[in-house]
């Protein structure tokens, strides 16, 4: 009763969230996340030291301001994705200003082969990934989220957009290569950290990060086309601004190590145009490698 209770109240939320206007839901997503800012928050320490990490020669005051700004899209991030869903593809092409790149899909699709749309934790993901369905069907890895009352009603919301989710396992892997078979679209998150054996530790902005090879493993073989893409969010609602690069050569080399390290310094490129709307209250590095014996 507990979690049938819990997933109407996501519901109602969900539905009111979707009702505001696009500046006025950035506007409440942008206060929840400077009161995290304000209040001694684990989102507050993870983010300032990850950027410690990650910008070490930079000033600390840019850091916190960066930090600061973060945390208030990410709040935004969080409110915007009800009303996302439910905008409709009309409404979703009319929030784009500006496109950069994204002849790199239509290209990518032409090959007939499928594609791989990777976008990391920066920007919009919601928005790149329902903008993406523009160009073909989409398929999804989805990870069901900690709290097991959020999963219906999130499953619900986001398959009501036309996404095909599909678990990270064995079933998963087997229709997301039936998808790019079909020459359909694979939409993936490049910067979550792998569970299980399914990674290793390569760099990410200079610090030896565990790394998923799930993409190089079956992007390589075939050179399934690869590309890279956020969705920058504009100040007061105004729309998004699309960012699309065509993946490096060396994500394809069969060596794991070498495919992981590409795929970061791509993620890295993106997030270096934009980094004040990347997630860095995520706790990418809590994975650290294995010490060498004394």
């Amino acid at each position: 009763m507990t979690q049938a209770l819990t997933q109407a109240l996501v519901r109602v939320t969900f539905a009111l969230l979707a009702r505001l206007p696009l500046p006025l839901n950035h506007a409440l997503g942008a206060f929840l996340g400077w009161c995290t800012w304000i209040l001694p928050t684990r989102m507050r320490r993870i983010s300032l030291a990850n950027l410690e990490r990650c910008y070490p020669q930079t000033p600390s005051r840019w850091r916190r301001q960066v930090a600061r700004r973060s945390l208030m899209e990410t709040g935004k991030a969080l409110t915007e994705a009800p009303w996302l869903w439910r905008a409709g593809p009309r409404r979703i092409r009319g929030l784009l200003c500006q496109g950069e790149g994204e002849d790199h899909l239509t290209a990518a699709l032409a090959q007939g082969r499928g594609a791989f749309f990777v976008s990391p934790h920066l920007g919009s993901w919601e928005f790149a990934g329902l903008h993406a369905t523009g160009f073909g069907p989409m398929t999804s890895l989805y990870r069901p989220p900690r709290l097991q009352a959020l999963d219906a009603p999130l499953r619900a919301a986001r398959q009501a957009t036309g996404a095909h989710l599909v678990p990270t396992d064995r079933s998963g892997i087997r229709r997301i290569r039936q998808a790019l078979a079909q020459g359909g679209i694979v939409g993936l998150l490049p910067d979550q950290t792998p569970k299980g054996g399914g990674g290793v530790f390569v760099p990410f902005f200079g610090q030896p990060t565990l790394t998923m090879t799930l993409l190089p493993r079956l992007a390589g073989p075939r050179r399934i086309p690869v590309v890279f893409a956020f969705a920058e969010r504009l100040p007061r609602g105004r729309g998004y601004r699309y960012h699309c690069v065509p993946a490096p050569q060396a994500l394809y080399d069969p060596d794991p190590h070498t495919a992981a390290a590409a795929m970061n310094r791509a993620v890295e490129t993106l997030v270096r145009r934009c980094p004040e709307q990347y997630v860095w209250s995520y706790r990418r590095f809590a994975a650290r490698p294995p010490q060498p014996p004394a």
